[in-house]
């Protein structure tokens, strides 16, 4: 952020505590004998403006809170005071700020509760996840934050990798707010999936599939989980059917089941309903895996010169280096020596930009990444983090 934007982000950060400020010097200006606290007042205020537009956060900040101490009433300028700290990242202090208002004898409930909110989420920003929990439960039972609590319930209990009390709270919320949760709970369950696999417990995994499919029919990772997991029984057809239709229902995640797919067709012999279902995502995909995957198929039953026509024509409508390669590829089994050496250079060098490229981004915050995350480490939403289509994706 340039120095510039960072002043204006501050101005606007503090324009509670001004307005607050402002206010209160208004008030003081209508007493008989509060000409000098105005002043005073007035006087820090300036200072404080002065230090924002000076790129002087810090002392800004300090100038501001002695205003704020100038009169112990002015909660609101606490609470901005307060957020400021957790955003810049000194959350003792916001934790001294707001446990300082919870103590105050004449604060209205409403004030107490926004107080214990924001001690909570002071909490877990310094990772103090039991402490901040425990606010959170007792939050619930106000209904003008128990959406924001069970929200952060809800955060915790991820980081803590609790996946039957993260289900339970997103029920809540979800029968609090009327904010579907379908496909977070679906995520949940296919966590607790994995764990049972793990602990080679198949009749527990099943029975978290059949949540995760309950909650979100279309649930593309309890999807690859039931494939995976009728691979591992020899159930091919099995394998076949889920993964499918993992596909069918969004084809952005056939890339993560085509070598499964793949294997499980040859296996069968079903060669033709292979290179029917590849046409099918073909012109349903943006994306290049099903077309190479075709064209392979089509070059072991049909010879070279046709897998390379089915690629020109397809690499005329979508550009792909990864296309260009297989092309390339076919080239180099038919040209003479010197144009070989070429197509083996220009080979190379789309290489090398395919594998500095992101495969994988998150469609939430731009998180990119080489190999496929459920959850995205940088935001950590649930299935935000999708191939990347283009020249140099999927």
């Amino acid at each position: 952020m340039s120095p510039a934007l960072q002043s204006v982000w501050w101005v606007l950060a503090l324009l509670p505590v001004a307005a607050l400020s402002g206010w209160l010097i208004g008030r003081r200006g209508a007493e008989r004998r509060g000409g000098q606290r105005v002043s005073r007042l007035s006087s820090n205020y300036f200072r404080g403006l002065n230090f924002l537009l000076n790129e002087q956060p810090d002392k800004a900040i300090e100038v501001f809170l002695q205003i704020a101490e100038v009169d112990k009433d002015t909660v609101e300028t606490h609470f901005a005071l307060g957020n400021l700290f957790r955003r810049r990242g000194e959350v003792d202090r916001a934790i001294r700020i707001h446990q300082n208002l919870m103590e105050r004898p004449r604060l209205t409930e409403a004030q107490r509760v926004q107080a214990v909110l924001e001690l909570g989420e002071d909490f877990m920003r310094a990772g103090l996840l039991d402490r901040a929990e425990a606010l959170f439960i007792d939050l619930g039972q106000f209904d003008q934050v128990a959406p924001k609590a069970l929200r952060h319930l809800i955060s915790i209990y991820q980081q803590e990798r609790d996946w039957p009390k993260a289900i339970d709270h997103a029920r809540r919320y979800e029968a609090a707010t009327g904010e579907p949760m379908g496909r977070l709970l679906a995520q949940f369950h296919c966590e607790l999936a994995e764990a049972a696999l793990a602990r080679k417990d198949t009749a527990a995994a099943v029975a978290h599939l059949r949540d995760a499919a309950e909650v979100d029919s279309h649930s593309a990772r309890a999807g690859i989980i039931e494939g995976r997991m009728a691979l591992d029984a020899g159930d091919d057809a099995g394998a076949i059917r889920a993964f499918e239709r993992v596909a069918r229902h969004d084809v952005d995640y056939l890339p993560e089941v085509l070598q499964s797919l793949l294997g499980a067709w040859e296996r069968l012999g079903e060669r033709s309903r292979a290179r029917a279902f590849l046409a099918e995502m073909v012109e349903r995909s943006a994306g290049v895996s099903p077309m190479l995957a075709l064209a392979r198929l089509i070059q072991e039953d049909d010879g070279d010169a046709a897998a390379a026509q089915f690629l020109i024509r397809q690499l005329q409508r979508r550009p792909s280096v990864r296309g260009q390669n297989a092309l390339i590829d076919l080239g180099l089994r038919r040209t003479d020596q010197d144009s070989e050496a070429t197509l083996r250079v220009v080979r190379e060098l789309s290489e090398q930009l395919v594998a500095s490229a992101a495969a994988y981004r998150c469609g939430h915050c731009g998180f990119g990444a080489r190999a496929h995350h459920w959850q995205c480490p940088s935001c950590k939403r649930w299935g935000t983090v999708r191939p990347v289509h283009g020249a140099f994706g999927e």
